[in-house]
């Protein structure tokens, strides 16, 4: 395909977009006869002008780009003496580094208008979660965004600095990693993206000179000249230091300033000082606060390096966690916000930590948001699926990019030492994924994508000695396949007949799984011609700290870069490989978000998905589908928790252990993290915390009433024994769940979840398991009070409680004898003669009365279960009774023949160890 076309068909695409943008403002796909009335309509148009352009192929470009759509993004929020601003801020003032931002994102970086729509939203709701920076007083605010791995996450924050710069905010401090190059990049795109200047040759807009060199934003057609400085820059050596804290005078306040800093405590310290001398005013205590100048510290990769590692909470923290926070005690006015694909480590802050010199630790107390990525995303849960629970299908069918490497043992193994040479030749597997990458690159200039950066990675290795030694043998291989194909040995014929047989047996059969518009379809004759081409343009580099080696894609930015990196430890979190299509990955890790961050292969692949590979070995992908699944579930039950109102500080995290021995992070990040092991089977899930607001006690009290009316209806009551409650045989599964769906838990009741446990129940019912249940509406004989339900008086139960007029508390909502219901007397005996046997086992001389509840659900079937409800009376502090019981209830679960416990790491929220209120599941039982 020839460039001009291209051109063309981009500008027809483009300006077809623009006549659609009124759709596209709705949030709304155009329909097919509106993107194909207005590609016939420009098809004319530039026709008219002696230009050329397929109306139907512009009607397919245009579908492609306008089907590609984002969720809304949900989260937890705390707005405790937070005062709402952003809607009034929107229709008053002026937005001109958003609107510019905005015009570059869909001019230039071509992002689909939809995206666009969404980012604007996304950023407009988590400047909205900080404080307006007009506020006077003192005030901080912390939160923390989960993105995905190479989700566009930098260009979001980039899109909330301008905006938090249009606001007001004088000072944006962007934490860029711990590695110069990540920095370096970073900065290139906050260039790009806010500044409009290049930093290596000016530092602020309006600076005088005839070095000014305008980039990004600031080549934008009508582009304000909008005043901006940044004292750091994107070359190498470009962050802030020493020399500058001593010589930038910037006047704070007067426009705003942006600093790209290394996540290095030596640094923050320096700009610590910098603001201190330069804008600070002295306090009673000597030290200097910036009173006036609202400060936005955005740190990407918040999970890494900001976290304090330091055992003992009493402690002065780790440097660089401690740096952050002193940074921001400077200001009176200061707002923190992480971003991180891997927020493991950032859920197991403990969010009660405070330090009398460093203040509170980086906890996102003020809120949690997720950021769907766009439907067109290359992320783990296309590349790798995602598996039901039960792990015999597929929830997202894994696309066919992945190939399995069982050759490189000898050549580079699993566990090796930095002395370790890896012997020649090349594993067959490498050479293929080379040749692979010769392909895709060839596909690539045939498809219009000449001028593109294209990257292969091969990722075997953490130690650099070695990585030098892979780096030859690479380059060998590839020069010897340039030379064959150059026909330089007269092996031109074999090589490409090598290539043809790939092509046909791997390229051709994935090619056909995209639908056209992700993937053109092309032909051995079509991508044969650009072969040569392509790997005389492909250079191998080391991307180390030891080589010199840099990936310079901004250098090559109009003519593309084609580059096989080979690297470790400086590849694996942050650093973007540009057109990356080819992955090479052996290097195991241990934990869960390290893995997650060396999948430099997720992002996005416009039209060549297809042409997308990674090997790697069927150990490392079975490691990936589980990370993937156990940070979907973390996904969902932040999504779920926000649904139900809760603040960052009132939600219990958990996050589901490896089956294959990974940790989840790094153990001196989980300091407040506790294995628990969760699971319903043989368990008695029962309700102690409840919510004592009038709609809460209402809305319960109707689902029971409407429950048992169903209950009549459809089971057998059971009047064999003489009771005071009511007792329902053979319900039906589903009108379990259905009363579990309609009822409101407190969200203090981290313990009992109704929802998942409806959720276990459906899985039960799935696989035989749980089809018959006894229900017993327990009563009270001569109550004080009692209620009508299912034509019988329910007597009210007592129990002893604790709380205030919002919470009760109790330490057991059941009478354990009640949990006996529905078992035969030779089931009970068996129960408690265990109990007997266990309690001589741990040499106890007093037996049980009793069996206890773990002990009769051993002998419940797995088919079977019960369920008990309570109607608990409550008064009021002026001794009044409410109008409405607290309802609460007890599940009597069997073992299940499926599902085993899973066990999980908590945080000390969903332990409930904030509250001193004893939330969960007590031993003993209250006076009945």
């Amino acid at each position: 395909m020839e460039n001009d076309e291209v051109d063309t068909l981009e500008l027809a695409k483009r300006i077809v977009l623009t006549m659609l943008a009124p759709v596209v403002m709705d949030d709304r796909q155009p329909t097919a006869s509106e993107v194909t009335n207005a590609a016939n309509l420009v098809a004319g148009m530039l026709l008219g002008q002696g230009q050329q352009v397929d109306p139907t192929q512009l009607a397919k470009a245009v579908e492609a780009d306008t089907a590609v759509f984002q969720e809304v993004s949900v989260g937890l929020s705390n707005d405790a003496e937070h005062e709402p601003w952003i809607s009034q801020a929107r229709a008053e003032r002026s937005w001109d580094f958003w609107e510019r931002y905005r015009r570059y994102t869909e001019d230039v970086i071509d992002l689909p208008r939809r995206v666009v729509r969404r980012l604007d939203r996304t950023t407009d709701e988590i400047l909205g979660q900080i404080e307006d920076p007009r506020r006077p007083g003192q005030w901080r605010r912390a939160g923390l965004v989960i993105g995905q791995v190479q989700s566009g996450k930098t260009g979001q924050y980039i899109g909330l600095a301008a905006k938090a710069v249009d606001a007001g905010y004088g000072l944006i401090v962007i934490l860029a990693g711990i590695h110069n190059d990540l920095r370096s990049q970073t900065q290139l795109r906050v260039d790009e993206g806010l500044l409009g200047f290049d930093t290596q040759y000016q530092r602020r807009m309006k600076e005088a000179g005839t070095k000014a060199r305008f980039i990004g934003v600031g080549r934008l057609e009508r582009s304000k000249r909008l005043d901006i400085a940044s004292p750091t820059n994107s070359s190498e050596t470009g962050d802030f230091g020493k020399k500058s804290a001593e010589t930038v005078n910037f006047p704070l306040g007067k426009f705003p300033v942006v600093l790209v800093v290394k996540k290095h405590w030596k640094i923050l310290e320096y700009v610590k000082t910098w603001v201190g001398e330069f804008s600070g005013v002295e306090t009673g205590s000597g030290e200097k606060r910036v009173p006036n100048v609202p400060l936005l510290v955005i740190d990407d990769e918040a999970d890494n390096a900001s976290i304090n590692t330091e055992q003992d909470p009493e402690a002065d923290p780790t440097r660089t966690n401690g740096a952050i926070r002193s940074l921001m005690n400077t200001f009176h006015k200061a707002a923190y916000i992480g971003y991180t694909a891997t927020p493991y480590a950032n859920i197991y802050i403990d969010p009660t930590t405070s330090h009398s010199d460093f203040g509170a630790d980086l906890f996102p107390e003020s809120f949690i948001r997720t950021l769907p990525s766009p439907s067109n995303y290359f992320g783990p849960e296309r590349v790798f699926g995602l598996q039901n629970e039960n792990k015999e299908d597929w929830e997202v069918d894994p696309l066919p990019v992945v190939r399995h490497v069982f050759d490189s043992d000898q050549w580079a193994p699993p566990k090796h030492k930095s002395s370790f040479r890896p012997v020649e030749p090349l594993p067959g597997s490498l050479q293929r994924a080379i040749e692979s990458f010769v392909l895709s690159c060839a596909a690539r200039r045939f498809r219009g994508q000449s001028k593109v950066h294209n990257s292969m990675l091969i990722h075997v290795t953490r130690f650099t000695d070695v990585q030098e030694v892979v780096r030859d043998q690479v380059e060998d291989f590839v020069s010897l396949l340039a030379d064959n194909l150059g026909d330089r040995y007269g092996k031109s014929a074999d090589a490409m007949e090598q290539l043809n047989r790939l092509w046909k047996e791997d390229f051709v059969p994935t090619t056909n799984f995209f639908s056209d518009s992700e993937a053109p379809r092309i032909t051995w004759e079509q991508v044969k011609e650009h072969i040569l081409p392509s790997i005389r343009k492909i250079e191998v580099k080391t991307i180390n700290g030891t080589s010199r080696d840099v990936l310079d894609y901004y250098d090559n930015r109009k003519t593309g870069l084609s580059v096989i990196a080979v690297g470790g430890q400086k590849l694996s979190r942050g650093l973007t490989l540009e057109g990356l299509t080819v992955s090479y990955y052996l290097r195991t890790s241990s934990t869960y978000d390290t893995l997650l961050q060396m999948g430099r292969w997720f992002g996005y692949r416009p039209k060549h998905e297809d042409l997308c590979r990674l090997y790697t070995s069927p150990e490392l992908q079975a490691a990936y589908v589980e990370v993937t699944s156990a940070t979907d579930e973390l996904r969902k039950e932040i999504e779920e928790m926000a649904a139900l109102g809760l603040t960052p500080k009132e939600f219990g995290l958990k996050v589901r252990t490896s089956s294959l021995g990974l940790a989840i992070t790094a153990p001196n990040k989980m300091r407040s993290g506790t294995r628990v092991r969760i699971s319903y089977s043989g368990e008695g899930p029962e309700t102690t915390v409840f919510d004592l607001s009038p709609k809460v006690l209402l809305n319960n009290f109707e689902a029971l009433t409407r429950f048992a009316e169903r209950l009549d209806s459809t089971s057998v009551r059971d009047t064999t024994k003489k009771r005071a409650g009511v007792v329902w045989k053979g319900a039906k599964p589903a009108e379990i769940t259905r009363f579990l769906n309609d009822y409101i838990t407190a969200n203090a009741a981290f313990r009992v979840r109704p929802g998942y446990i409806a959720k276990y129940i459906e899985r039960c019912a799935e696989v035989g398991e749980l089809q018959s249940w006894t229900v017993y509406l327990v009563g009270k004989t001569n109550p004080a009070n009692e209620d009508v339900i299912a034509n019988q008086k329910i007597g009210r139960v007592t129990r002893n409680k604790r709380g205030d007029d919002k919470i009760c508390i109790l330490r057991r909502v059941v009478s354990p004898a009640d949990e006996q219901t529905g078992l035969y007397d030779h089931q009970i005996k068996a129960a408690q003669n265990q109990a007997a046997e266990e309690a001589k086992k741990n040499g106890k001389k007093k037996l049980p009365s009793r069996p206890p509840g773990v002990y009769l659900r051993k002998q419940r079937k797995a088919s079977e279960a019960l369920l008990l409800i309570y109607l608990v009376d409550h008064t009021k502090e002026n001794g009044a009774y409410t109008s409405e019981p607290i309802i609460g209830f007890q599940v009597s679960f069997p073992e299940s023949d499926v599902f085993e416990q899973t066990e999980y790491v908590v945080n000390s929220i969903w332990r409930g160890e904030d509250t001193e209120a004893g939330y969960g599941d007590v031993d003993g039982e209250d006076d009945l």
